[in-house]
């Protein structure tokens, strides 16, 4: 634990910080899991770009959760040893996709980067003027999931715009 490092938080307990760091670690984990399965099972239209947008998403949520544990760490705390724990102490949840078309997969992701969004978020707001080194990375984190979302979303649109002038070629 960096003594010195820790004695700049002000008006926060650190054993708070840890543990709202340690449900976004667990989310992290959930999330990471989430892209890699979804990146799998994905079927349908233009499901390869699905795939590839799922596997750089899935990439940058185990950086987030190595970004996560490194403060933890740094703050004298011990993140999360036992996966069964990321489900007890998730903030966004975890459900297994049980509809592998990609915009039902994409549908879940959206929400799942929403969840992300308020987490860090409410974590942002938190530590703003109390803990600069933890408000920093979250706020670089949560830059990524703001961005994951407009990735998705665009994705999603461009899917469903596709499949609606289909529909319209054969109805015409």
């Amino acid at each position: 634990m960096a003594k010195r490092g820790n004695s700049i938080i002000k008006g926060i307990e650190i054993d708070e910080v840890i543990k709202l760091l340690n449900r976004a670690y667990a989310d992290e984990w959930l999330a990471y899991y989430q892209y890699y399965i979804e990146e799998k099972v994905v079927t349908g239209i233009m499901s390869k770009s699905a795939v590839t947008e799922l596997a750089e998403h899935a990439a940058d949520e185990l950086r987030h959760a190595d970004m996560v544990a490194n403060r933890i760490m740094q703050l004298g705390g011990t993140p999360l040893l036992n996966p069964k724990d990321w489900f007890t102490h998730t903030n966004c949840g975890y459900e297994e996709p049980k509809n592998f078309d990609v915009l039902a997969i994409l549908d879940d992701a959206i929400k799942g980067e929403q969840c992300a969004i308020s987490t860090y978020s409410n974590i942002a707001e938190i530590t703003r003027d109390k803990d600069i080194v933890t408000y920093d990375i979250v706020s670089q984190i949560l830059a990524d999931e703001v961005e994951h979302e407009e990735d998705l979303q665009a994705l999603y649109d461009d899917i469903n715009d596709f499949v609606d002038q289909v529909k319209s070629t054969i109805k015409g």
